[in-house]
């Protein structure tokens, strides 16, 4: 459980492809030691806290009933067992430390929110759980939560979490416990990996078919699953770092949960296709002799997404259209700007869905117990998403701009006084921002924001304006000390544009994005201060995404989208005037397409190899795949018969030259 216009899987296809070619032709996460002091730097060089930062939480604490237990009955209600250990990766990488969290107890500390610290151990709450007869849940195994619910001969799987690894561990654990039951049917509640990228960790294809395992799935959601992140995962999965902390320690300094669970699990990820769609509004299935009634909720939270009901154990499953967070309409790594007066509208549809239901389940964070309490809750969600449309609506039609937009919004009183409304994953001033975006673009309308300077050239010029680093350093410096943090973020920012090497200026922007962290309620916004302040201090990361662990997944993407976005990683000013043409042929499905460059664009169409192409490249599927992903070695390429070249090996080296090779590290806060 990202924007640059750059090639995700065929920057890996060009690097894997090309010395070949030439030959023929002649986060993870670490753990700190416990009880970093408030006032001392952390192992990874945080700062520590400034009175103004501790004040401003120590006011928040006092402004919230902190000391409300109800959530903290509903999150340990039905604890079975909880896990001990490390889930760990096939080369001995750990994916899952279940201690690693285990410091966040007790009254929150200066470094941290304090209403984001409550939600932090909400979520610590970690393990196996009876929600009610016949309905389990394992939580904390992964960002997201596995929901058990029982059949007449085995158990029904909501959600895969997001890794082989992780999933088999928790279906291990539950096993342990509750018994050793068959997988009878798989359900993915939608499109986004952290539910069902562990797939095979719950049924292995060849079981699933020889014992006809239902797998339940929405309208749209193998072309969603395989298609996100295709055309800009390299930038979004850059991103993705900043938004989870993943490599942020795991301390009151760094990392303390991510809002929608405590960490994701970057394993190894793969998809079983679905063998029944639902297609209709509503739809009910029996599913191990257990009815199912499924709503298509598309559009919202997840292109392709379903809610459920469980009429005869009184349960309600909300998917992720509900969680106990504000959710994102935009998150910060990056993505399609959600609807947000179809995901009120969709929570509207739920209230009158619920059936009498007694016990609501999400696959994120701990259900919610009594008809009363469910409906208020989804009431609150429904309002939060509306009163934002309509706000920012109302705000843009008097002639605001997203930035003046997002100062004036406040939620009323009673939606800002339930936690589970509370911005822990989204935030408000990023969601207005997102309305503001789907009905009129980032242009704010002034002119002056047409054709801007680029940062770099912008920083210049406005450092030069403060009279030189120095003095803009040392009015940031008085900023900071005066507690405006935002202030000195925006004048350091330039000075680091205009010279990243500025060591000075490196350091007290990383101090001020330390107390931006240490203020934030949001976890993702918290964690993209903290990594900011890491990698000005450490610089960015050595590796990107690793892609290896997509492999499985992969296989079930359509060639076309891959082609797309080969198309969207051509370099075009280094592809002006050259006209290319390749076949590309798969042996094994019977494919063929032709590539080809006219006016520096790269097309594609499916279609017989055409005569008058410079080379032609035949291979299987699977090697194919593995270009995509960076896994294919030399006995993939070199030494395999599954892949061969006819025409000019030459030709073929500069066409694949052409498309750019982004390794997914590329600089964020500095330049």
């Amino acid at each position: 459980m990202t924007t640059r216009r750059r090639a995700t899987f065929p920057a890996t296809l060009a690097a894997t492809l090309l010395p070949m070619l030439t030959l023929l032709a002649g986060c993870d996460g670490r753990v700190a030691p416990q009880a970093n002091a408030a006032n001392t730097p952390s192992a990874q060089g945080a700062a520590g806290v400034t009175a103004t930062t501790a004040a401003a939480n120590a006011a928040l604490a006092k402004a919230l009933p902190l000391d409300d237990q109800q959530d903290f009955e509903d999150a340990r209600r039905g604890l079975i067992a909880r896990p001990e250990g490390k889930i760990l990766a096939a080369d001995g990488g750990v994916l899952i430390d279940f201690d690693a969290f285990k410091f966040v107890e007790g009254k929150a500390p200066p470094t941290v929110n304090p209403s984001l610290w409550r939600h932090a151990q909400l979520n610590a709450q970690i393990g196996l759980f009876k929600v009610t007869d016949g309905i389990y849940q394992l939580r904390g195994f992964d960002i997201g939560n596995m929901t058990l619910v029982e059949g007449k001969t085995g158990w029904i799987v909501i959600d895969a979490l997001t890794c082989t690894e992780t999933a088999a561990a928790a279906l291990a654990f539950a096993r342990q416990h509750l018994g050793n039951k068959p997988v009878t049917a798989l359900v993915f509640s939608h499109s986004h990996i952290d539910h069902f990228g562990g797939a095979l960790g719950v049924v292995s294809p060849q079981d699933a078919a020889a014992r006809k395992v239902p797998v339940i799935a929405s309208a749209g959601f193998m072309e969603e699953a395989t298609s996100e992140n295709v055309m800009v995962g390299t930038a979004m999965g850059r991103r993705s770092f900043y938004q989870f902390g993943k490599d942020l320690e795991r301390s009151p300094k760094g990392l303390v949960d991510t809002g929608l669970g405590k960490n994701v699990g970057y394993g190894t990820f793969g998809i079983l296709e679905p063998t029944r769609l639902i297609t209709q509004p509503t739809e009910e299935v029996v599913l191990d002799g257990v009815r199912f009634v499924f709503h298509n909720v598309p559009g919202a939270e997840a292109p392709a997404e379903m809610t459920m009901s469980i009429p005869d154990r009184k349960a309600y499953g909300g998917a992720e259209n509900l969680a106990q967070t504000m959710h994102n309409l935009l998150p910060v790594r990056g993505a399609k700007v959600r609807d947000a007066l179809r995901w009120a509208d969709y929570m509207q549809d739920a209230i009158d869905q619920l059936d009498g239901a007694e016990v609501y389940f999400g696959q994120h964070n701990w259900p919610i117990w009594g008809n009363r309490r469910i409906v208020e809750f989804i009431s609150k969600h429904r309002d939060v998403y509306q009163y934002t449309h309509d706000q920012t609506v109302r705000l843009i039609n008097a002639g605001l701009t997203p930035r003046e937009i997002a100062e004036q919004i406040r939620l009323p009183a009673s939606l800002q006084s339930t936690f589970g409304a509370r911005g822990y994953y989204g935030d408000l001033r990023h969601n207005v921002k997102a309305v503001y975006q789907s009905y009129l673009g980032a242009y704010d309308g002034n002119p002056a924001n047409l054709d801007p300077l680029p940062p770099q050239e912008s920083a210049r010029r406005y450092v030069a304006l403060a009279g030189g680093a120095d003095n803009a350093i040392r009015t940031a410096q008085a900023a900071f000390d005066k507690g405006e943090y935002r202030w000195a973020a925006e004048l350091l920012n330039h000075v680091v544009f205009a010279d990243s090497g500025n060591q000075a200026a490196r350091e007290l922007l990383a101090r001020t994005y330390d107390q931006l962290g240490y203020a934030a309620e949001a976890a993702t916004w918290r964690n993209s201060y903290l990594t900011a302040a890491a990698e000005l201090r450490n610089g960015p990361p050595k590796k990107g995404v690793d892609r290896s662990g997509f492999a499985n997944m992969l296989m079930h993407t359509p060639v076309e989208r891959f082609l797309e976005a080969m198309a969207a990683g051509l370099d075009g000013p280094a592809a002006e005037g050259k006209n290319l043409k390749v076949n590309l042929v798969f042996s094994d499905t019977h494919e063929s397409y032709q590539l080809w460059i006219e006016n520096a664009v790269l097309h594609h169409r499916q279609a017989a190899p055409a005569s008058d192409a410079n080379a032609t490249l035949t291979l299987t599927k699977p090697i194919f795949v593995k270009m995509m992903a960076g896994t294919a070695g030399v006995k993939d390429t070199l030494l395999s018969d599954q892949l061969s070249i006819q025409g000019s090996r030459i030709d073929l080296v500069r066409f694949f030259t052409l498309i750019d090779k982004a390794p997914g590290t590329f600089a964020i806060v500095t330049r």
